[in-house]
C-alpha cells in the first residue's frame, strides 16, 4: 500500500488529524429569531472561558465553556438583556470572565499601570541622557604649568622644524 516511509508516516499523522477532530464537541442551539442568535454570538465572543485562560466561550471545548454557553443561551432565549447576562457570569465565575474588565478602583493598575510604567521608563531614558550629554560636554581642566610649557617647546620645535 504505502511504497515509501514517508508516505506512511503522512499516512499516520493524518489519521490522528481526523480522530481528533472527530471528539470536538460542537454545541447547536435553536432561536427563536436572528436577533438572539446575534446576541449569542456577541456574548460568547465577549466573554473568556474561566479553565482555558485567553479563549473565549465560543472557541472553547472545556466542559465549563458548554454549560456557560448553555446558561447564555437560555438566557437570551428568557429575553435578558446584555448587560443582565454578563452580571450574571460575573457574579457567577468573577471578573476573569470579562475581555474587557470594568474601570474601577479595584482594575485602575490595569487599565492605568502601562501608561504609567511607560512613562517613568521615558523619564528614566531622558534623565540618563541628559547625564550622559553633560558629562561628554562638560570642559576639561587646563593643563598644569609644567604641562604647558612643555607643550609650548614641542610646538616651538616642530615650528622651528617646519621652516
Amino acid at each position: 500500500m504505502f511504497r515509501k516511509p514517508w508516505q506512511f508516516i503522512c499516512g499516520c499523522m493524518f489519521g490522528m488529524l481526523l480522530s481528533a477532530v472527530s471528539h470536538a464537541a460542537i454545541d447547536t442551539y435553536l432561536f427563536t429569531d436572528d436577533e438572539n442568535r446575534g446576541q449569542f454570538k456577541l456574548l460568547t465572543e465577549e466573554l473568556r472561558c474561566p479553565k482555558c485562560q485567553n479563549q473565549n466561550l465560543s472557541d472553547s471545548n472545556s466542559p465549563i465553556a458548554s454549560d456557560m454557553r448553555r446558561e447564555i443561551h437560555r438566557m437570551v432565549e428568557e429575553g435578558q438583556s446584555n448587560q443582565q447576562v454578563v452580571d450574571f457570569m460575573v457574579a457567577r465565575y468573577g471578573d476573569f470572565v470579562r475581555y474587557r474588565p470594568k474601570r474601577d478602583s479595584t482594575t485602575a493598575l490595569l487599565w492605568y499601570g502601562p501608561i504609567a510604567l511607560l512613562a517613568f521608563g521615558a523619564l528614566v531614558v531622558f534623565v540618563v541622557a541628559k547625564k550622559r550629554k553633560t558629562k561628554e560636554h562638560k570642559p576639561e581642566q587646563g593643563l598644569a604649568d609644567n604641562e604647558q610649557e612643555r607643550l609650548k617647546r614641542l610646538l616651538g620645535d616642530k615650528d622651528k622644524g617646519d621652516q
